[in-house]
């Protein structure tokens, strides 16, 4: 069947295995993939296909790769299957640490290779789907994806510049192009006979409706994974997520999985509401201890995002806590309420109050609408400028972190003190550093930034960096150190593992005790008092 037979069909939608769509994929293309970590919206199967193929012919050779957020499992699934030279000529990505064969691709420059902020490109597909040229966004200024550092380049082999810089009445902004995709590789849950597909069992929508709409306008391929067909006209309109007119072929899957880690978790898809408490708590680490202290930064009525990596304990904290309905928690892919999840399925939630579109949760974040947010850090230096996208020579890339950060009213940055090997043993309510770690996260200068401390202070911006050992509060002047572990000797467990002076507030003090006990703190009680 060609490629043009399939763009004019009037009859049912053409229903191919993996093998037959992925050989409609020609050489050199631009191929646009759904997904989140963890398997969330991945078209697995087109994804396993497209690599089988290339191993077996050395076709298609050439692609571009377009995704908005990680996929993968942080080792060999999700875009590592497809990581091979060759095959993949150029990736513009919004986050490449879930898919570790990515990023050595580009670590080794077998691949020209660019990071955009995720919100960024998401809204380039919607904005390639209206026919505009690109997007002017604040989003980027002053990080490593601004033209004036390293505009989003990963390494030596790319040098083209894609974003440029412009200045509308005296203010800067950052114009980043339309990319017209000459191929979709998306996701849903249920295909009709003439091709309309619903979503019903996924943990959210992502950018999937933009990815086709922007394939479709720009005559290109769209080619949908689903779990299942049913007869057309047999499902309620308002369910439908991509109208049939935009599908070009599906491939059905019955094994599909929701995520890597579940089969079809109801509270998931938002079909159940999980009893209140069912989540177990977390143990007493490191983790919680800066959970805890993150949560401490919200407030009632907050609405709030949460982040990757160590920050997502705070929703599970919260929950323990009983504050959960209390503020809004909201993650980028587009879930509102509930209990966000953690590890590599982070971005689906359980038991979510309501889905969006990626791109509007973006509209949301870019506009300043975030109250709070918690994010990880992988380094930060004294200017209080932080990198989470590229460090001891790994891509990670930066994900959502640059819209959320660089817009929320209050930013609160987690991360341990150290890495590598560090242990921490908490012990009567007192912090012992039982081995330290062997790389030192806070550092004079940082050569890459994914966020602007500098700006961020001229600007006035409440910023927090928590570990599980101290407090610190970005300043005019930089960081200022304002709590300590009890436990925690301020010259040998600080001061001596940084190569700088940092400022000390003259009104140091401990960390809560509570933050160190087993109990619950307490936080539904003193919430419920300040609302009164």
């Amino acid at each position: 069947m060609s490629n043009a037979t399939l763009k004019k069909r009037t009859g049912p939608v053409p229903i191919l295995t993996a093998d037959e769509a992925v050989r409609l994929i020609p050489d050199s293309a631009t191929v646009a993939f759904s997904g989140a970590g963890g398997g969330i919206v991945e078209a697995t199967a087109v994804i396993e296909a497209l690599a089988d193929r290339y191993h077996k012919e050395q076709q298609p050779s050439g692609l571009t790769y377009l995704h908005t957020t990680g996929l993968g499992d942080r080792a060999d699934r999700g875009m590592s299957p497809i990581a091979i030279a060759g095959l993949c000529a150029k990736a513009i990505g919004g986050h490449w640490g879930q898919s570790p064969r990515m990023s050595e691709l580009a670590e080794t420059n077998q691949i020209e290779a660019y990071c955009f902020p995720q919100g960024v490109i998401t809204q380039l597909f919607r904005s390639t789907a209206a026919g505009h040229p690109g997007i002017l966004s604040h989003v980027g200024l002053g990080s490593f994806v601004d033209p004036r550092q390293q505009g989003g380049k990963l390494n030596e082999r790319t040098t083209k510049e894609l974003v440029r810089l412009m200045e509308i009445d005296g203010k800067e902004w950052l114009f980043y192009p339309s990319i017209k995709p000459d191929v979709a590789i998306i996701r849903g849950t249920t295909a009709d006979t003439d091709g309309y597909i619903t979503m019903e069992d996924e943990p959210t929508f992502l950018d999937v409706l933009s990815i086709a709409q922007a394939t479709k306008n720009s005559g290109g391929i769209v080619i949908v994974q689903v779990q299942r067909m049913v007869q057309a006209r047999s499902q309620h309109p308002k369910t439908i997520k991509i109208p049939g007119f935009l599908v070009d072929a599906v491939v059905v899957v019955p094994e599909q999985m929701q995520t890597y880690q579940t089969e079809s978790n109801r509270y998931m898809s938002g079909d159940l509401l999980a009893v209140q408490g069912g989540i177990e708590p977390l143990q007493l680490t490191e983790r919680k201890i800066i959970a805890r202290r993150a949560l401490m930064e919200a407030f009632p009525g907050a609405v709030a995002n949460l982040g990757v990596g160590i920050s997502d304990g705070v929703g599970y904290v919260a929950a323990e806590e009983g504050v959960g309905e209390a503020l809004t928690f909201t993650v980028e892919l587009g879930p509102i309420g509930g209990t966000p999840a953690k590890g590599i399925i982070f971005g689906a939630t359980i038991s979510p109050r309501a889905v969006l579109d990626q791109p509007y949760q973006f509209d949301f974040y870019d506009g300043g609408g975030l109250d709070v947010s918690f994010l990880s850090f992988a380094e930060m230096d004294q200017a209080g400028n932080v990198n989470v996208h590229k460090f001891n020579g790994k891509i990670m890339g930066v994900g959502g972190f640059i819209d959320i950060a660089q817009n929320s009213k209050k930013v609160v940055f987690s991360g341990t003190f150290t890495a590598g090997g560090l242990s921490v043993q908490v012990n009567d309510g007192k912090v012992d550093i039982a081995k330290e770690g062997r790389f030192r996260k806070i550092v004079p200068a940082l050569a890459d930034i994914s966020f602007n401390g500098v700006e961020a202070a001229q600007n006035g911006k409440e910023v927090i960096f928590i570990t599980e050992r101290a407090v610190f509060q970005l300043t005019a002047r930089g960081l200022m150190l304002c709590e300590i572990a009890p436990g925690i000797d301020l010259q040998r467990d600080i001061l001596d593992l940084l190569a700088f002076e940092p400022l000390i507030s003259p009104e140091l003090k401990l960390m809560d005790a509570r933050l160190f006990q087993e109990e619950p703190m307490g936080l539904k009680q003193e919430w419920n008092a300040a609302t009164v």
